[in-house]
This record gives structure tokens, sequence and C-alpha cells, in this order.
């Protein structure tokens, strides 16, 4: 029987802080289950507390931007009434350059968060990204107290910020797949990503609502939330099991399915509860070219990078057009229907792209019937988040596992951590690019924003074209979707 190693390779680490204030959160009094749940709930809201940090900027570009008033109901003027350097015609494109600033520093730090989590305490790092985040936010709200002007100060502040932000995801994915097996990994996934969506209602709902206060309080406490739950994560935040001396018995063995390595029990079945599969025995991380060069990695990372490009135009620019959380409701709903669905057809290629080319129309729809009335408006944005969020929430959690642990790697657990910055780092460059082009094309008006959006939502579907043949013909050969070879005669 193969030992079965935590995923990442440091050292015994000795239990959280908290386990010493409350002794009775140690086994045998708490459970493998209790602690799986808990470690559920701490890397959610974890997560959660990122992106409602990163929310305010969005909340309070109506007040950092210019104003623009029509006259004559023919011409436009701006009415500079924004907060300096952000008010008159370039207003908007200021506040696009810090998205733009953010963004880039986030996928650059993808890249090498991924790796510097494998060589240190997940808790420790994770808890230093929080911190550096929560302070950074809050130095951002301080420009409005200290009555900053400089835009300097302001992109620096998002530079700085983008680069703790993104030690949050390999972190928290890393935690999970040393606590979770995967067994109904789009599910699980799918329900668990929704911290994403979450995080933004919180975010929004807190800017919001301190808003009229001033705008520098709409980062004070998003700031202060995320330097709360940095607290409880450093308290309580379990790695790996084997640092609070639990361990799994099942057996490990490896079962091809679809060319993705799964643990399995000793009758054969697929265990909920096991490890990712431990590095095989001198067998060195795999390089980065390399995993750009493993199937499927390359045409994912091409299709998230414009999925993403849509979902964070909304994210950034949506408030600013709409003020509302919708979208992000309608994101929870996407990401866990697009995950059970992908479980029951064991195809996540075909699931992404008929989420993506439904998501066309239900813009579209949008666009021109969201204005009618408030219950049209509410029921197409829920839609659209539904359909938008639902591959890109697929692509950055289940994809990414399934991708990083395929048997042409033999289980290699550090590809995991590659292959998931490669894709997610690729996404986020493009979710570097969607807000900062909104910015200059919203001066067009907003049919160009949209289509925009339509024409990248095109472009990503037809990155998966080639998966998607792969797995049609893949589930034929199986005897499977019989009704396809019917439905061609």
């Amino acid at each position: 029987m193969m030992e079965l190693k935590p995923l990442n390779s440091v050292p015994p680490i000795k239990p959280p802080p908290g386990h010493n204030l409350f002794p009775t959160l140690n086994p045998p009094e708490k459970t493998l289950t209790f602690h799986k749940f808990l470690v559920l709930f701490l890397t959610f809201i974890a997560y959660a507390a990122f992106h409602a940090s990163r929310k305010p900027p969005s909340i309070v570009k109506s007040v950092l931007g210019p104003e623009i008033k029509a006259l004559n109901g023919t011409d436009s003027t701006i009415v500079a009434t924004g907060w300096a350097p952000f008010e008159g015609a370039s207003g908007p494109h200021r506040l696009g350059e810090l998205d733009l600033a953010f963004l880039l520093a986030y996928s650059i730090g993808m890249y090498f968060a991924g790796h510097i989590g494998d060589n240190i305490d997940l808790r420790i790092f994770l808890t230093v990204g929080m911190l550096g985040s929560g302070v950074l936010v809050i130095a951002f709200g301080l420009g409005y107290f200290l009555d900053v002007h400089w835009l300097g100060f302001f992109l620096i502040v998002q530079i700085l910020c983008g680069l703790f932000q993104s030690i949050g995801w390999p972190c928290v994915v890393a935690v999970m797949g040393n606590w979770f097996g995967k067994a109904k990994r789009g599910l699980i996934m799918g329900v668990w990503n929704s911290n994403t969506s979450i995080g933004n209602i919180i975010g929004s709902l807190a800017a919001s609502s301190v808003l009229s206060f001033g705008w520098g309080w709409s980062f004070v406490l998003p700031g202060l939330f995320i330097l709360v739950v940095a607290a409880l994560v450093y308290l309580f935040l379990v790695v790996s099991p084997d640092h609070i001396g639990l361990e799994l018995t099942s057996k490990e063995i490896e079962m091809n399915v679809e060319g993705v390595a799964l643990v399995g029990s000793e009758t054969g079945e697929v265990e909920e509860e096991g490890f990712v599969e431990p590095e095989m025995e001198g067998a060195g991380a795999i390089g980065f070219l390399q995993a750009w060069r493993l199937p499927g990695v390359a045409p994912f990372a091409f299709c998230l990078f414009f999925s993403k490009l849509v979902a964070y135009t909304f994210l950034y620019w949506l408030p600013f057009y709409l003020r509302q959380t919708v979208f992000d409701i309608g994101g929870v709903i996407g990401g866990v229907l697009a995950g059970v669905t992908s479980d029951i057809i064991e195809a996540r290629g075909v699931t992404s792209i008929v989420f993506l080319l439904l998501s066309i129309p239900s813009l579209l729809f949008y666009r021109v019937y969201g204005s009618v009335s408030m219950f049209t408006n509410i029921a197409l944005m829920l839609i659209s988040g539904a359909l938008v969020n639902g591959p890109y929430s697929l692509i950055t959690t289940a994809v990414s596992a399934d991708l990083g642990t395929q048997s042409l790697i033999k289980g290699n657990s550090r590809a995991l951590a590659t292959v998931s910055a490669i894709i997610d780092g690729t996404g986020s460059v493009g979710a570097a690019l969607g807000p900062l082009l909104a910015g200059y094309i919203s001066t067009r008006g907003w049919n160009s924003v949209f289509v925009m959006l339509v024409l990248s939502i095109f472009i990503a579907s037809l990155f998966l074209i080639p998966i998607v043949k792969n797995e049609i013909k893949g589930k034929l050969n199986e005897g499977k979707w019989l009704w396809i070879s019917a439905f061609k005669r």
C-alpha cells in the first residue's frame, strides 16, 4: 500500500494556534468529517473576503468619475463632479487604468504564488495575503480622508494589492486538494466556487451601505472584513489532515477515466474522502512550458482568457451601469449548475461551450429588453450571470484539477499548481483587459460594450471546439451518448 502524503511538500507542521486555545477541536473529540466542513467553510469565507475587498472600486466609480448629463436632448457634456484625478473627460480612462494595474499585477503574481505556496506553510502564506490585501484596501480609502489627488498613489496601491490578492487562489485550492477527493468534483467545486459571487455580493452591500458617508468608508469596511477573516484563518485553518493526526485508511488505486486519475477504494469505487495523488518517487516538478503542452491546457486557458474578460467587465463596470448584484446571484446558480451538468454528462468542454453559446442571446436579450421593467431586468440579469459565470467557474476549478492530474503526468502533485496557475493566470490577463477596454469603449455607448462582450464569448467558444469534438468522439467510442449517432442518421 502506497503511503499517502499531503499535496504540499513542506515538513510536518504543528496544529494552528486555535487548536491549542480550544483543545476540543482536536481528534478524537472532532472527526475527519467535522474538520472537512471546517476547512470548507474557512477556505470559502477566505476567498469570499478576497473578492469582497475587490468590489469597492466598482462601487465608487460613479463618485470618483465624471457625471454625464444630456443637454437639449442631443448633445452631452461631462460635468467634472468627481474626485481628482478621476474627474473630467479622461476620468473613465483613468479608472480603467486602475483596474488594469490591479489585474495585471494579480495575473503576474498568480504564476509565482503557486510555486511559493508549495514550499511554505499555506496557512501562513494565505494569512499574509489576506493581511496585505486588507491593509492596502484600507490605504486606498485613506486617499479620501487624507485628500489625496495623486494618480500615482492609487496606482501603486492597486499594484501592491493585486500582488497580495494573487496569493489567495493557489492557497485555497491547494488546501481543498489536501482534504477533498475527486468524486463529484464538479458539484463540490461548483458549490465551493460560489465564494467568488458571494464575496462580490458582500462587498457590494458593504461598500454601498456606507458610500453616503464618503467614498473612503466603502474601502475601509471591506478591508476590515478581510482582516477579521484573516485572523480566523490563522487561528483555525488546518492545511492537511496529518497536521492534526488524521489520516485516510483507503488504498489509492489509479483509475483512468477519460485520462483523469481518480482515487478509489479497494472495491474500485471512487472515494469522496481522499487526497490528490501523491507525487511519484523521482518525479520532479513539471516545467512551465511542459505544462502548456499538456492536452487541453492551452485551449481551456485561452477560453478562460475571453470568458474572464466578460465576467470581470461586469464585475468592474456593471455597478457603474446598473448598480445591481443580481449578476452575482446568477453566478452562484450557474457555477453549481455547470458543475452538476459536467458530472452527469462527464464532459467539461461540452458543458462549457453550451453555457457560452447560450450566454450570447441572453446578453443580447438583456441589452434590448432589460429596461422594459424591473422584473425583466432581474430575470435576464440572473440568466446572464448564470450562463457567463458557469463556464468561468467550471474551468478555474474542476477543469484545472482534471488537467493537472491527468494520467499523462502520472499524478505529479506539483503539476496541479502549475496548470492551475497557467489557466487562471491567463484568464486573469483577459480580466485585466476587459475593464480597460470597457472604459474606452463605453464612451461610444453601451451598445459597443455589449458587442465586445458577445464577440469575446464567441471567440472563447471557438477554442473549445477541438475539446468538444474529442469528448463527443470518446463518449461514442465508450458506447455512451448513442442518441447523437441516431440523430446523425
